[in-house]
Order: structure tokens, then C-alpha cells, then sequence
């Protein structure tokens, strides 16, 4: 398991996906489904 070496480092914006890559970067990807609200489901007749 890994550790935390500095926090707040970055600022995270909804819907990204922040991870360390194999350099030791830390890389920012959008969500495929993040930072969206989930719609009101339409009620059967």
C-alpha cells in the first residue's frame, strides 16, 4: 500500500481522475461518467 508524501499539492476539479504514473507524475484524466448528476428516472404507466 502506498503513502502520502504531500497533500494539497494540486487542486481537484469534478469528474477528473488523479494517478501516478510510472515516471512518478501525477497525471489527470477525465471520468468516463464523473461529475455528472444521475437523471430522474421516467415513471411506468
Amino acid at each position: 500500500m502506498g503513502k502520502i508524501v504531500v497533500k494539497k499539492v494540486i487542486t481537484r476539479k469534478p469528474g477528473h481522475l488523479y494517478y501516478v504514473d510510472g515516471q512518478g507524475n501525477v497525471c489527470e484524466a477525465v471520468m468516463a461518467r464523473g461529475g455528472r448528476k444521475k437523471k430522474a428516472a421516467k415513471k411506468k404507466r
